[in-house]
């Protein structure tokens, strides 16, 4: 890549060919347990990816993988045109931090904040904002996200769906390039789940670049660009929804489908 193309790629947030995010023969050990086996995987700006396959088949350790929760093993990792990974990438975890955000299946709010200071506290103590910044751009976020009347609310006064929607204000208030979300409607009582799948729609229409790990499959035909099933570590077959999902090639993932669709 040229210096021009690099300054290019730096300005646009993708690379000179277009890449966002780009994973190559990722691979992640825990001890004897091999649990991504060399995952490859390819993003433009503004595409979403919904990742689905069973429990224990290496989804959530991907995406902790991606945001360097969990360094991989092997394998290379690019953000934006930069390694993210390996022994020259010594700034990679800060640049993660400010480009990448993840919302977890478990809330993680803390609950002696409201809802307001919930969504405050990395804008101040990780970008450095001032105060009067972050309590404006958090407001902004929680009324994007349907919360404008709940800004002092403390988590246990809040729903599950609501607490979620918390959870998401706070990372979109980073203005992350990349939004990361791992299975964030299953811990949701069924009525809740419309509620925060429709913030997520909103992302996807507005252009966030995300990926999404989930059992909502509905949601993963209507709103992916692609889908990619993953089994015991690898991903075993990766394509647009209408055709993994209605027209799956692998016998593995006829399988799976067969079981998720039936409930």
């Amino acid at each position: 890549m040229t210096a021009m193309e690099e300054s290019s790629a730096s300005a646009s947030g993708v690379t000179a060919d277009g890449a966002m995010l780009r994973l190559e023969g990722v691979t992640k050990r825990f001890g004897k347990l091999e649990v991504l086996r060399g995952v490859d995987l390819e993003m433009g700006k503004g595409d979403v990816v919904c990742v689905i396959g069973p429990s224990g088949s290496g989804k959530s350790t991907l995406l902790r993988c991606i945001n360097l929760l969990e360094p991989p093993n092997s394998g290379r990792i690019f953000l934006e045109g930069q390694e993210i990974t390996g022994k020259e990438a010594t700034e990679g975890v800060n640049f993660v931090r400010r480009r990448v955000g993840m919302v977890f299946q478990s809330f993680n709010l803390f609950p002696h904040k409201c809802a307001m200071d919930n969504v405050c506290l990395a804008q101040e103590t990780v970008l450095g904002r001032p105060s009067k910044e972050a309590q404006a751009k958090a407001k902004e976020i929680l009324d994007r996200v349907g919360l404008g009347d709940k800004f002092g609310e403390y988590p246990d006064r809040l729903s599950g769906g609501q607490q979620q929607r918390v959870a998401i204000a706070r990372a979109l208030a980073m203005d992350p390039h990349v939004m990361l979300f791992d299975e964030v409607t299953s811990a949701l009582d069924p009525e809740l789940v419309k509620e925060v799948l429709d913030v997520m729609r909103e992302l996807a229409g507005e252009g966030m670049t995300m990926v999404v790990v989930t059992h909502e499959m509905g949601f993963a035909r209507e709103v992916a660009k692609r889908v990619m099933f993953m089994d015991e570590g690898i991903v075993v077959e990766e394509g647009p929804p209408a055709q993994v999902l209605d027209n799956p090639r692998e016998e593995r993932t006829k399988r799976f489908l067969g079981l998720v669709l039936e409930h």
